[in-house]
C-alpha cells in the first residue's frame, strides 16, 4: 500500500492540464481542461488495499472521498482512513476529504446513493449484486465496471520462459480480481513448443485447465472445455486454454511486451 501511494505521488498532477488545444478561425482558443470531478463516493468489497488507493487516487486529481468498505475489513479500514487523515491534516489538505464510513450497515449504502446534493460521483467495486443495485437505485452519475474476463495470447515468435512468467504471474497472483487471467490464448505456431512448458507450470501449481481439441492433443490433463467457459469469469484456479490460427486473433489488440 505505502508503495502504491508513492506511486501516485510521483503521477503528473492532472488539474489544470490542457490538451486537444486548437484556434478557430476567429483567434478563438479552444481545449480540453482536466479539473476536480468534486466530491466522490466509492463502495467496495473486501480488500482494505482499495481504501488507501481509492483515497490516493481521489486527492491527487483534487477530489474528496468519501468511501464505503465491506464488514470483512471495517477495522483494517477505519484504521487506515485515520493514518489517511491524519497525514492530510499534517500536510495542509482538509481531513475530511477522505471519509470513511465507519458503519457495516448495508442501510448506509442507501444513504450515499441518494446524497446527491452531496456526491458528485458513484463508483462501485465487487460483485454483481453490488453493480446491479448501485446501479439501478443511485440518484447519482455511476461509473462502474463489468465482468473482468482478461485474456493472455501467446504469439507464435513469443520467448518461452517470457510466457511462462507472465502466464503464471496473470493467473495466481491474486485471482480473485477483475484483472487477473482467465482465458489463455496461443497460436498454433507456438503450440508444441513454448505452450506445453507454461501449461505444466500451471497444472504443477494447482490450476485447473480447460482446454480446446487442439489444447488436449498437446496437454492429455486438461479439462474439455464447453462454449461457457470462454466467457467465464472463474476468480479462482481455473484457466480456460484455446489455441488459434491467424484468423483466430484477428480481433484482437495485441500490446507486445519489450
Amino acid at each position: 500500500m505505502l508503495e502504491g501511494l508513492r506511486d501516485v505521488a510521483a503521477l503528473p498532477d492532472p488539474v489544470g492540464e490542457i490538451s486537444e488545444l486548437r484556434v478557430r478561425p476567429n483567434g478563438l482558443q479552444v481545449g480540453r481542461m482536466r479539473i476536480p470531478l468534486g466530491v466522490i463516493g466509492i463502495i467496495y468489497e473486501s480488500r482494505p488495499n482499495v481504501t488507501v488507493d481509492a483515497a490516493a487516487l481521489c486527492v491527487k486529481a483534487g477530489n474528496a472521498v468519501i468511501l464505503r468498505g465491506g464488514s470483512e475489513a471495517i477495522h483494517s479500514n477505519r484504521a487506515l482512513g485515520e493514518v489517511l487523515r491524519t497525514a492530510a491534516r499534517e500536510t495542509g489538505v482538509p481531513e475530511d476529504a477522505v471519509c470513511v464510513v465507519p458503519t457495516t450497515d448495508r442501510a448506509a449504502i442507501d444513504v450515499l446513493l441518494r446524497a446527491d446534493r452531496d456526491i458528485d460521483l458513484i463508483i462501485p467495486r465487487g460483485g454483481p449484486g453490488l453493480i446491479k443495485k448501485v446501479s439501478e437505485e443511485s440518484r447519482i452519475p455511476v461509473i462502474k465496471h463489468d465482468a473482468g474476463v482478461c485474456h493472455v495470447y501467446i504469439d507464435a515468435s513469443a520467448d518461452a520462459e517470457m510466457a511462462r512468467r507472465i502466464v503464471l504471474d496473470s493467473k495466481l497472483r491474486q485471482m480473485a480480481v477483475c484483472n487477473g487471467l482467465e482465458t489463455l490464448l496461443c497460436h498454433v505456431d507456438a503450440a508444441r513448443t513454448v505452450l506445453p512448458g507454461v501449461l505444466k507450470a500451471l497444472h504443477e501449481e494447482g490450476v485447473e485447465l480447460r482446454g480446446c481439441e487442439r489444447t488436449r492433443e498437446i496437454f492429455a490433463d486438461a479439462q474439455p472445455a464447453t462454449e461457457e467457459d470462454w466467457p467465464a469469469e472463474y476468480l479462482d484456479k481455473i484457466l480456460a486454454v484455446k489455441i488459434v490460427d491467424d484468423r483466430g486473433i484477428e480481433s484482437l489488440r495485441v500490446i507486445p511486451l519489450d
